[in-house]
């Protein structure tokens, strides 16, 4: 992935307590937490960056004393994280996630301080190593095989600046952007390494790629219309062929990405016989059922992906690409009307219940 982190390994400590006054029964001071807090422009670059050791220990508790028999508490080490964090434990179990700004989670707790309960000996902090997973965090996800122009349509609708070649693997990393709106309204979009036949099973970039998709609001399947072949060794697909593989491997993975939104974005109309393979196109996406025979069984998907809208477009022209922009706005303040409407209703049920 380049200078692209998406998870990283970090030992953290709570604080060890402090010692008791047996004599005046004193107790010690509990050691200091370890928190994570997510805080937006911070990146797992900069934490690996900024602390290479990936240690953090919190402060231990003070001691009891004649002239403070309670100990203070010591000092809370707070790390900084990336919005989108995914705590796991070393064995990869889920702890827990920080998807806002400002929120918090205790990473290691500290020890208590020593007491007549313990003898007046201090407690060790609770120490493990855990792992930071970056899932990206996106409004719409361009979801789509290499060299079908997702690069070149994140550039043309947003100020992100991606690489672009003709080559297959441009990408190599996530790349985010935004549009923006006469309005002043932003919608991010992330245009994710390109998936290829086999991702679910982790071949290429897989699970890495697979991912970003289950974060993002909204799916945008970008597909060439003359077809993708990723090289000779492997069979050329038609765009109605590249759609029904691009739907079986986000399935495979996890059927729930099938439950998003989705939009198609049909590019390269700047191609002669475009037209032609176009009206191919929407005859096979009309009864999608009546051509699942093109594919051997096994790759062919148990769900047909429902798209809201099927916008033909041209990243070399320009053609469709303001249009595209609308849909995208038009689906994203629908979906957002939905979740306040759910809201709603929800609010109103519990005062019923609660009346």
């Amino acid at each position: 992935y380049g200078n692209f982190i998406d998870d990283l390994r970090l030992y953290v400590r709570g604080g060890t307590g402090g010692m008791g006054y047996p004599r005046l029964g004193g107790e010690g001071g509990r050691g200091g937490d370890v928190w994570f807090v997510a805080r937006e422009r911070t990146t797992l670059k900069s934490i690996r960056d900024r602390y290479p050791q990936k240690r953090f220990v919190a402060g231990t508790g003070a001691n009891s004393s004649v002239k403070a028999l309670k100990g203070e508490k010591g000092k809370d080490c707070e790390v900084h994280v990336p919005l989108g964090i995914s705590v796991l434990r070393d064995d990869g179990k889920q702890i827990g996630e920080l998807n806002a700004a400002g929120e918090r989670f205790l990473a290691a707790r500290g020890g208590l301080g020593g007491s007549l309960a313990t003898n007046f000996l201090p407690c060790k902090g609770q120490s493990r190593i855990v792992r930071l997973d970056l899932k990206l965090i996106a409004d719409v996800g361009l979801v789509g095989f290499p060299n079908a122009g997702k690069s070149s349509l994140l550039s043309k609708i947003s100020h992100a600046k991606p690489e672009i070649a003709n080559y297959a693997f441009t990408t190599i990393q996530p790349e985010l952007g935004k549009i923006m709106y006469a309005d002043y309204k932003q919608i991010s979009v992330a245009d994710l390494p390109g998936l290829i036949e086999g991702a679910h099973a982790n071949k290429g970039m897989g699970h890495k790629f697979l991912k970003h998709v289950e974060r993002t609001k909204q799916l945008l399947l970008v597909v060439d219309i003359s077809g993708f072949q990723l090289s000779t060794k492997t069979r050329f697909r038609t765009a109605f062929e590249t759609i029904l593989l691009l739907t079986k491997e986000l399935e495979l993975y996890k059927e729930e990405l099938l439950t998003k939104p989705a939009l198609l974005a049909i590019n390269k109309m700047d191609l002669p016989c475009a037209k032609d393979n176009l009206n191919e196109l929407m005859k096979q996406l009309q009864n999608p059922e009546d051509f699942l025979h093109l594919l051997q069984e096994e790759m062919s998907p148990a769900n047909i992906l429902e798209f809201k809208d099927i916008i033909p477009i041209s990243t070399y022209t320009g053609e469709g690409i303001e249009e595209l922009k609308a849909y995208i706005r038009k689906s994203i303040d629908e979906e957002a009307e939905q979740e306040n409407e759910e809201y709603r209703k929800k609010k109103l049920l519990l005062l019923q219940t609660s009346e």
